[in-house]
């Protein structure tokens, strides 16, 4: 992740990196507004829901790599620096969203609200009252990021004491089929198990939301570190293949959806709720392999992606809240779905994203720049280009 170059950010930025993450915000955002949107996004409505899951693959690469790299370079890993830096990037941003949900009730895009506990303890996703509580519901996977950035560098020391590329084959075998397990388990002995109008709400709080059953992602992210960093040759290999991952993991995705049956995932699915999940996961890391790979459309700097991508993480706190604030402020709105519509959506969760990045995001990750020990004038671009946080 760096380089010897005098301007080390500029020389390790992936644009392909910054297309994906925009996809996936997009996605996302897509999903959460359909019904108020024109036809012609309708295949993006139903798949949708997935931008997550690429988060998570983005996530499991990018923060892994941070981990990983002290020990390429043979130094040690600063565990503390490491916490201090998410705690600047994630927090404030999410801090102050979480108050205006609990001091500006207009701002709720939805009436139930949880607890503030389980915001404060990121343990929505795992108390969740489905389907009462579901203003800000959306929280749910950061709240599996956070899980994720509190253990992965404990695993990541564990693992590094004695390193053994069959101990970690293993342990990612293992977490993979611990997920498949315990999908099964849930799907057919509890989900299933309940009376047919309690069976959806069952399957989003036991299946759908949980980090225990959402690690594939992940963990491919994190494999997907590993090799890059430990086998430069085999890494070396594939890199240069850049428009081969990028048609595999297209092909491969697609299977996933169609598992799925190209819309969002249910209770029904038996084969999509128990593999459909680690297949994503594959797909979506084949997509981000082309994306650092060496060559590859992928890697080509599309407009206007850097720029959703830095707001990624402020458009995914604010967007369903914002296109509830433009509903109540223009009436048509509540009645069309066409392009007009789109478009004020556009501007107002752009709008709001960036003055959330610029007046929290940005002087946040500057100060924890200076916390962590990192130079000033490197953390709020590197911070911005590595973290996929949602």
């Amino acid at each position: 992740m760096s380089g010897a170059d005098s301007n080390p950010v500029k020389a390790s930025r992936l644009h392909g990196l910054d297309t994906l993450r925009a996809v996936a915000i997009l996605a996302v955002m897509i999903f959460h507004l359909q019904g108020r949107l024109p036809h012609a996004l309708d295949l993006v409505v139903h798949v949708g829901w997935a931008g997550v899951d690429l988060f998570f693959v983005l996530s499991g690469f990018l923060i892994g790599s941070q981990l990983l790299e002290p020990f390429v370079c043979g130094e040690r890993l600063r565990v503390v620096d490491f916490y201090l830096r998410r705690g600047f990037r994630i927090l404030p941003a999410y801090l102050v969203v979480v108050a205006l949900y609990f001091l500006v009730p207009a701002w709720r895009e939805q009436p139930g609200l949880p607890a503030l506990w389980k915001f404060l303890t990121f343990t929505v996703n795992l108390v969740m009252n489905y389907p009462a509580e579901l203003a800000f519901s959306h929280a749910w996977s950061l709240c599996v990021e956070e899980h994720f950035y509190l253990v992965l560098p404990v695993l990541v020391v564990w693992l590094m004491r004695k390193p053994s590329a069959a101990k970690t084959i293993a342990f990612f075998c293992a977490v993979v089929v611990f997920g498949v397990l315990v999908r099964s388990w849930e799907l057919f002995h509890v989900v299933r198990g309940t009376a047919d109008g309690e069976a959806w709400p069952m399957f989003m709080k036991r299946i759908y939301y949980p980090t225990y059953c959402r690690l594939d992602g992940l963990l491919v992210g994190v494999a997907l570190a590993c090799l890059r960093m430990f086998r430069p040759a085999w890494w070396a290999k594939v890199a240069r293949r850049g428009d081969w991952l990028l048609g595999g993991g297209i092909v491969i995705s697609a299977g996933a959806f169609w598992m799925f049956r190209w819309d969002y995932p249910n209770a029904d699915e038996t084969v999509g709720m128990l593999f459909g999940f680690p297949l994503l996961a594959l797909g979506f890391g084949l997509l981000v392999a082309a994306a650092v790979a060496d060559n590859g459309v992928l890697r080509m700097k599309v407009p206007g992606a850097k720029m959703v991508a830095l707001l990624a993480y402020s458009l995914y706190l604010t967007h369903k809240e914002i296109a509830h604030a433009d509903r109540a402020i223009f009436s048509w709105m509540a009645r069309s779905n066409g392009w007009r519509a789109a478009a004020v959506y556009g501007v107002t969760c752009f709008a709001f994203a960036a003055l959330l990045y610029w007046c929290v995001e940005r002087p946040c990750m500057i100060l924890g720049g200076r916390f962590a020990g990192r130079a000033v004038s490197r953390a709020p671009d590197a911070e911005a280009r590595l973290d996929p946080a949602l």
